[in-house]
């Protein structure tokens, strides 16, 4: 699916900090911890997602239920969540994908991004502490920004295409999430990525 972001915005660009992808990282006595399922495309060759700079990014939901699973709502995305501080080696023991994007790190899990709290104590800031949907091998920024453009347009949001989950776009996302019987969050969700038409 093409993005909706428009010229001018350059979302922050991926970086995968020394993470070996095809290195199985599991984690002793723990089954959930397993590596991520390759995509194939038919040809006997696995199908690569890259982020911009040419690293892998595979989406198949990291650590746990894939995307394809029953969705999720978000409070039990929520609950999985665990605010927690780990330092980068015990990131990349639990997890495939890690990403640099803007001045946070992030993780994926199940479809979802969410801050890697002391993978890097120079980088954690971040407008918003919790889980944000994302599709299409895009980034958190990326997602934010498609989902502000499509917000724009309905004119629940005036603000600048950031890719920040900031004050604003939370109050615009509730507005929208309220007026499509969604539930009103605030935040980027499966659900109201889908009833924008994102996906």
């Amino acid at each position: 699916m093409r993005s909706l972001s428009q010229p001018g915005v350059q979302p922050t660009q991926a970086t995968t900090e020394n993470n070996n992808l095809r290195q199985d990282r599991r984690v002793a006595n723990n089954p959930s911890h397993r590596k991520a399922a390759v995509n194939n495309t038919g040809n006997g060759k696995p199908a690569a997602n890259t982020s911009g700079n040419g690293n892998r990014i595979d989406t198949s939901g990291g650590r746990g239920k894939s995307t394809d699973d029953k969705r999720e709502n978000y409070a039990d995305v929520m609950r999985r969540y665990r605010h927690e501080r780990h330092d980068c080696d015990w990131w990349k023991q639990h997890y495939i994908v890690i990403v640099l994007v803007g001045n946070g790190y992030y993780y994926l899990d199940s479809g979802y991004w969410y801050p890697a709290w002391g993978f890097n104590p120079n980088y954690e800031r971040y407008d918003y502490d919790g889980a944000i949907y994302t599709y299409g091998n895009l980034l958190p920024d990326q997602v934010i920004i498609n989902v502000q453009s499509a917000l724009q347009k309905l004119g629940y949001y005036t603000g600048d295409l950031n890719g920040s989950l900031g004050v604003a776009t939370r109050q615009a996302l509730t507005a929208y999430q309220q007026d499509y019987g969604l539930d009103a969050t605030g935040v980027v969700d499966e659900a109201t990525v889908r009833s924008l038409g994102l996906i």
